[in-house]
């Protein structure tokens, strides 16, 4: 089936938008390299729109209606919004779902350490990665430390220009000979992953730098001294408070325009975040929902969906049952039919075409960059294993809708049948019956430190989840 390139659709109004919100998505990107960056930016974006927290809507005892707006953070990591329509939750709601976490190098909770001068924080990596894409190159440390007393130090260095970055050596290639002969997965290893912080001991006045002086500034561990130094006096955290920190290692600098033409955009992070913001900007810009629409933005992706705050989790079942219960319909049986009757479109990326890697991809069955949102109707790996697999009647009630909008979509399977695989939440959804599929944007260098999306697939993925949000509904199909 031909694909029509979106580009070639788009007369000079549309292309401005497209360049409008691309620009607003480069933003979003350099603002959230975190899940708490991310939570933190979409919390005051929703709230500047009216959204109000559904925690405190319950201490007021307070009944909604449709047309309310409200919204659930679960540990500063997964944030759960509805927009209540004229129809009975019971009845099913519309789902954007999407994940805000990305593959990178967390520090362990015994990191610093020093070593011929040098002082290193030793890292546990996080996701899928190529290990050998985070050496040589500048990071940045972003994160929390909760001090004993629970205050909560923010940390982000390496961002501002005027910051210092921080990097992962590798060994120079004049010494690689046996370096190069290994499998990719092994040339470097994880433990080798230790991220250099500093190199200068413990600070003493040049004028007075004698005797004793001298051998305290030789003592073991003087660089690991001078760098809890630094941390204690602009952090006001100690050696014991990384026991109880989330650190994590990025790349450091900002998302940019790529191309000549600057049709593209490379950045950090844009797995899920490029299916993340359309689905929150979809959100805010839908309006006269007949049916409740949602927006879930959820962490543990890349580690498979655990933990609290991850999708296996019950935060967003436990959400929707409040939000029903302060409608005044909540039961236990209507909770499961809302669960059962709803529709969502599992908001994640795709494998981008790339005629370099050819041999890869079954190029009939691959995302093209250019030519629209991404339908996955499964993926998992090789015989599905691990997949939903939308069924017909969904797809076909997603297409009407999207052909109706003008809408640029295309279908892609995760690469060759047998080259391997990938998941997303979408089968978590589906074990509550409701239809899912998944529907993203097609990304180049997935999971590398810097990856590449096209700004015409980011706008048309925009108009397909308000679309979705504003018609879908099979009842009517």
């Amino acid at each position: 089936m031909e694909r029509l390139n979106a580009w070639n659709t788009y007369d000079l109004k549309m292309q401005k938008q497209c360049d409008e919100f691309a620009a607003d998505y480069i933003r979003f990107l350099n603002e959230c390299k975190t899940e708490r960056e991310c939570i933190d930016r979409v919390v005051n974006d929703i709230e500047t729109a009216g959204y109000v927290e559904l925690s405190r809507a319950i201490e007021e005892g307070k009944s909604l209606k449709p047309g309310d707006k409200v919204y659930s953070v679960w540990m500063n990591k997964s944030i759960v919004m509805f927009r209540i329509g004229t129809d009975p939750i019971e009845q099913g709601i519309n789902i954007l779902g999407a994940h805000i976490d990305s593959p990178r190098l967390d520090v362990k909770q015994n990191p610093l350490y020093e070593d011929s001068g040098i002082a290193y924080l030793d890292t546990h990596y996080y996701g899928g990665i190529k290990k050998y894409h985070y050496v040589a190159q500048p990071l940045a440390l972003h994160g929390v430390v909760v001090r004993k007393d629970g205050q909560t130090v923010i940390i982000n260095i390496g961002e501002d220009p005027d910051d210092p970055v921080f990097f992962v050596s590798d060994i120079l290639i004049h010494l690689a000979q046996d370096q190069l002969k290994k499998e990719g997965s092994k040339v470097v290893e994880g433990e080798d992953l230790d991220l250099i912080i500093g190199s200068m001991p413990v600070r003493i006045d040049a004028e007075s730098k004698a005797g004793s002086k001298d051998k305290e500034a030789a003592k073991k561990d003087a660089v690991k001294e001078a760098v809890l130094a630094i941390l204690k006096e602009q952090y006001g955290i100690d050696e014991a408070d990384f026991e109880s920190a989330e650190l994590e290692i990025v790349p450091a600098g900002k998302a940019r325009e790529a191309g000549l033409d600057r049709s593209m955009i490379l950045g950090y992070g844009q797995d899920d975040r490029v299916c993340a913001y359309p689905s929150l900007m979809a959100m805010l810009d839908s309006a006269d929902l007949k049916r409740t629409g949602c927006c879930l933005l959820v962490d543990k992706e890349e580690i498979g969906s655990v933990g609290a705050t991850g999708m296996r989790s019950h935060f967003f079942e436990n959400a929707l049952a409040e939000l029903m219960n302060l409608c005044g319909d909540y039961s236990e049986l209507k909770l499961r039919r809302a669960l059962a009757n709803s529709c969502m479109l599992s908001s994640d990326v795709s494998a981008a075409y790339d005629p370099i890697y050819a041999s890869f991809f079954d190029k009939k069955n691959a995302a093209l960059m250019g030519c629209g949102m991404v339908f996955n109707k499964f993926t998992g790996s090789r015989g599905k294993s691990g997949s939903n697999d939308a069924n017909a009647e969904y797809i076909a009630h997603l297409r009407a809708i999207f052909e109706e909008g003008d809408i640029r979509t295309q279908t892609a399977e995760l690469g060759k049948v047998d080259v391997g695989g990938g998941g997303t939440i979408a089968y978590i959804l589906a074990l509550y019956g409701m239809n899912v599929i998944d529907s993203g944007v097609a990304v180049l260098n997935m999971h590398a430190p810097y990856e590449a999306t096209s700004k015409a697939d980011i706008y048309e993925a925009y108009r397909a989840y308000k679309a979705f949000l504003e018609k879908a509904d099979l009842r009517n199909s």
